[in-house]
C-alpha cells in the first residue's frame, strides 16, 4: 500500500542563547499601558512555573527564517540520501516572511519557498516552492498537504519545512515575549509502499474557528506607552488560548487516532506543539481521558521547551528530528511505533497525524 513516508529529518538550532535571566533588567507593562506592579523576577520566575521555559533560541543577527530554514532543509536533504533535483514540492509553513534584523516590515516575496529552494540550488522548474499561513499547526498542515496531492497523483515526493523567527515579531515590553523564539525543522516525505502497507500517515484532522477565536492571536501595539501604533507585535490573549487548546486539540487527536482504527495502548509518542509545558500536560492528561484513561504514561511526551522555548512552526519538526536521531535523552523511538503529531495556533487552528514509523 503507498503511504506518505517520512525518509529524512533536518533542524536547525539558532546559536543565540536568551535565559530568563536575561529578562531581568525588563520592564514589563499591561495591554492598557501601565506598569507592571509585579517586580520582574517575580515574574520571572511565575513566568517559568507556568511555561517550563528556562531558556530559548534566537538567530544571528546576519541570519533570517529562509537562511535557517535552508539549514533545516538540507540537513533534512542529506539524511535522507534524495537528489533535490528529484523534488516535486516545497512546502514552508511561516508565518512573519523574512524579518530582517531592527527592521520593522517583513519580506515575503518571493516566497521563502521561493527563497529556500534558490539557496537549496534546485534548477528543476516542476519543483514547486510555496509557503502557507497557519499558525504554529503550519509544518503539520504542509505534511497533510504533501498527503493530499500524493493521493491526487500530483506529487510523490516534497520537502515540508518550517521556519520561524519570532524573535523579531515580539514586543520587549509584553511579558509573553519570554515564551517566543526562532528555530527550523524539515523533513522529506515521499509516496512509497510501506512496509505491510502500515507504515507512513495513517489519518489526518485539521479544523479551524474563527468565531471568537479570530484575534486569540493577533498582531497589535506595543504595551510601552507613547509607543508607535504603526508598529506592530505578536500579541496573544494567554487565558483564552489556553482554554481553547485544552478543549479542541484533546478531541481533534481523539478523532484522529479513530480515523486511524489505533487503539490508544498501541500509542508510543506524542509530538505536541512547544507552546507551554503546563498546557501541553493538560491537554495530554485530557486526550487520555476521553479515553477513560486517568494516568498518562511514562515517556508518551517528549519535550523541548524548557531550552528552546516555542518556535511556533518549527518545534514539532524540530523536535521529532531530535527524538529520531536520539539526542533528547530517555526517548526512542522505534519501527512500528504509532505516534501522533498536534498542534494549535493563531486562526485558531487546530490539526493532528497519526502515523507509524
Amino acid at each position: 500500500m503507498l503511504r506518505s513516508v517520512i525518509t529524512g529529518t533536518g533542524s536547525y538550532i539558532p546559536p543565540v542563547i536568551a535565559t530568563n535571566e536575561d529578562f531581568a533588567a525588563h520592564r514589563f507593562y499591561t495591554n492598557d499601558n501601565k506598569p507592571m506592579s509585579t517586580a520582574p523576577a517575580e515574574l520571572i520566575k511565575k513566568f517559568e512555573t507556568v511555561t517550563g521555559i528556562q531558556e530559548r533560541r534566537y538567530a544571528t543577527d546576519d541570519s533570517n527564517a529562509s537562511d535557517i530554514g535552508t539549514l533545516a532543509a538540507s540537513n533534512a536533504l542529506m539524511d535522507s540520501g534524495t537528489d533535490p533535483e528529484t523534488i516535486d514540492h516545497i512546502i514552508v509553513a511561516q508565518n512573519f516572511g523574512n524579518v530582517i534584523k531592527h527592521t520593522i516590515q517583513t519580506d515575503a516575496v518571493p516566497a521563502l519557498a521561493s527563497r529556500i529552494k534558490h539557496k537549496l540550488g534546485i534548477y528543476n522548474p516542476d519543483c514547486i516552492a510555496y509557503d502557507i499561513l497557519f499558525g504554529c499547526p503550519g509544518w503539520v498542515q504542509g505534511f497533510i498537504q504533501a498527503d493530499a496531492f500524493f493521493k491526487a497523483g500530483i506529487s510523490k515526493k516534497a520537502l515540508v519545512i518550517g521556519t520561524e523567527t519570532l524573535s523579531r515579531v515580539i514586543d520587549k515590553y509584553d511579558r509573553d515575549s519570554m515564551i517566543f523564539s526562532d528555530g527550523a525543522g524539515a523533513a522529506v516525505i515521499e509516496y512509497k509502499n510501506s512496509a505491510n502497507g502500515d507504515t507512513g500517515l495513517l489519518s489526518a484532522c485539521a479544523q479551524t474557528y474563527t468565531s471568537d477565536e479570530i484575534n486569540f492571536i493577533n498582531m497589535g501595539a506595543s504595551y510601552f506607552p507613547g509607543s508607535d501604533p504603526r508598529i506592530r507585535y505578536i500579541k496573544m490573549l494567554g487565558r483564552k488560548v489556553y482554554e481553547f487548546a485544552i478543549t479542541y486539540v484533546p478531541a481533534a487527536m481523539k478523532k484522529c487516532l479513530e480515523k486511524a482504527e489505533v487503539p490508544i495502548s498501541d500509542l508510543r509518542m506524542i509530538f505536541i506543539h512547544q507552546a507551554n509545558a503546563k498546557m501541553d500536560e493538560v491537554i495530554i492528561s485530557k486526550f487520555y481521558k476521553l479515553f477513560g484513561i486517568e494516568q498518562i504514561p511514562p515517556g508518551i511526551m517528549p519535550m523541548s521547551i524548557e531550552w528552546l522555548g516555542n518556535s511556533s512552526v518549527a518545534t514539532i519538526p524540530t523536535l521529532f528530528d531530535m527524538v529520531k536521531k536520539d539526542q533528547i535523552s530517555a526517548h526512542r523511538l522505534n519501527s512500528g511505533d504509532c505516534i501522533l503529531f498536534a498542534s494549535v495556533g493563531a486562526g485558531m487552528n487546530v490539526n493532528a497525524i497519526c502515523y507509524r514509523c
